[in-house]
């Protein structure tokens, strides 16, 4: 790396003890690695348990977590219960409970079928127009990352880097007539090009 030639970077999650984050930073897996034993309430409490928050606040922000989701009524289901598409919200939920300011998806979508692959996309971008986190979505997928994106990197394998940067200029909210626009077709051509010289570098 280079050295630094000026400036700070000030981070707020920090307690003194580096790489121990205040609940600023969700992190969505791409298995919900949910407890089996545990009902979708206490998967979903299990950070706030984790920071030792008092029960009551912790209670009101688990069923604003599920609702935000759209999982009202299923608090007391367990997992085994549950469709993929309902695990995945579950552990989006769990993300959220803490309030990050950055949120970090690794392809969370990437093994659902393709309907419920499109409402999870929609219900992302739906929540992310009212609570307006960050957010770095890691996908393989060119028409789920266009559809989502405000900005795009498209990475080489090995070594990893940043290959090319494009910028998704869509109005926002996004739908279905997004998806069948000339626009959203231009990008998604874009995107493959520089993806295709990404692998060829």
């Amino acid at each position: 790396l280079g050295e630094v030639s000026g400036g700070r970077i000030e981070w707020p999650s920090g307690n003194g003890r580096a790489g121990l984050p205040h609940g600023d930073i969700g992190f969505v897996f791409q298995e919900p690695t949910l407890m089996p034993w545990a009902t979708v309430f206490k998967n979903v409490l299990l950070p706030l348990k984790l920071r030792a928050v008092p029960a009551d606040e912790a209670a009101g922000r688990v069923r604003e977590a599920i609702a935000m989701v759209g999982l009202d009524g299923f608090e007391r289901a367990y997992p085994r219960e549950l469709s993929g598409g309902m695990k995945m919200r579950v552990s989006i939920a769990r993300a959220l409970v803490t309030h990050p300011r950055l949120l970090l998806l690794d392809e969370p979508f990437a093994s659902l079928d393709e309907i419920t692959r499109f409402k999870l996309d929609n219900d992302l971008l739906a929540l992310w127009a009212r609570q307006r986190w960050t957010v770095v979505f890691v996908t393989h997928s060119v028409y789920e990352s266009v559809y989502l994106s405000t900005r795009i990197a498209v990475m080489t394998a090995r070594p990893g880097r940043t290959a090319s940067d494009v910028a998704i200029e869509a109005p926002t909210p996004r739908d279905e007539a997004f998806r069948t626009s000339p626009l959203y077709n231009d990008y998604c051509r874009l995107v493959s090009a520089r993806l295709a010289e990404a692998i060829r570098s």
